[in-house]
Order: C-alpha cells, then structure tokens, then sequence
C-alpha cells in the first residue's frame, strides 16, 4: 500500500516517543545488550557467602584466665586483709555484664546476707586464688541492697 500524503511527522509519531530522536534511540539501542550481558555476568558470578562464623580466640590466653568454677566460696578480703565474705556465684545481666554475688555476714552458714558487686571492682592475684574488693569494710557490704535471684 502507498501513502501518497506521509511525511517524516506522521512517521515518527507511530515510534515511541523514546526512540523518536537518533542519540536517545542510540542510547537505548546500546543499552539493552549492556543490561542483558550483566544479567548474564549476575547469574555466572557465584553470589557472596555471608555466613556467621564463630569468633576465633587465642585458646592459650584463655587457658590462663580465671575459671569461675573454681573462684566459688573462696574468701574475698578487703584492703586490710579483712575476710568480709566468699563468692557465692557470677551473674551475667542481658547486657553481658558480670556480677559477683558475695555472701557477707553471718556465722557458720547462719544469718549470711548476699550482695551483688561488678566484677570489675574485685582485684584477684595470677592465680586467682586470692581475691579482693579494695576500699569495702563488713559495716559497708552489710548496707548494701540484699541480692535476691529472680524466680
């Protein structure tokens, strides 16, 4: 079939409009194979590994730290060298700090109050053996709030 009445006008408005004019359809043109060949690229390259490894720690620094298990009923002594009571348990809070409980008070087993302190505030010698809480007297531990566990 002949037209005999087109003109370029007429022609270029059954093109979308994007490829109307001859740098943007040139553009578009380059385009598609550029986005093809990184879809290509995307599905060859192995996508990342992003996995939670456990922290690695030097074991042989660890082997020489404090083990809880044994620093429970050693005695804990003031400056002085005063016994004002023995570790009864550690507690760690949600906030991943640590607490010594401390039993203070008491004779044989009977009347003994328990107190919580930060671990940070004792002082243990290389061994662990001997632990201290510098600065507390038995009169002070005795005001302090009384520790209850939570039930």
């Amino acid at each position: 079939m002949i037209r005999l009445h087109s003109s370029p006008m007429q022609q270029a408005e059954t093109k979308p409009r994007f490829l109307r004019g001859s740098a943007i359809r040139a553009l578009v043109l380059a385009a598609v194979p550029a986005v093809a060949l990184a879809g290509v690229v995307l599905t060859v390259m192995p996508a990342p590994v992003f996995s939670q490894s456990v922290p690695q720690v030097d074991v042989a620094k660890v082997a020489f730290g404090y083990r809880a298990s044994k620093m429970f009923e050693r005695p804990v002594v003031n400056s002085q060298g005063e016994t004002i009571g023995e570790i009864n348990d550690l507690v760690i809070d949600k906030q991943k700090m640590v607490y010594a409980i401390i039993e203070v008070g008491g004779f044989l087993g009977m009347g003994e109050n328990l107190i919580a302190v930060p671990y940070d505030s004792l002082t243990l010698n290389d061994t662990g053996e001997k632990i201290s809480l510098p600065g507390a007297t038995k009169e002070e531990l005795k005001k302090l709030p009384k520790f209850e566990y939570h039930k």
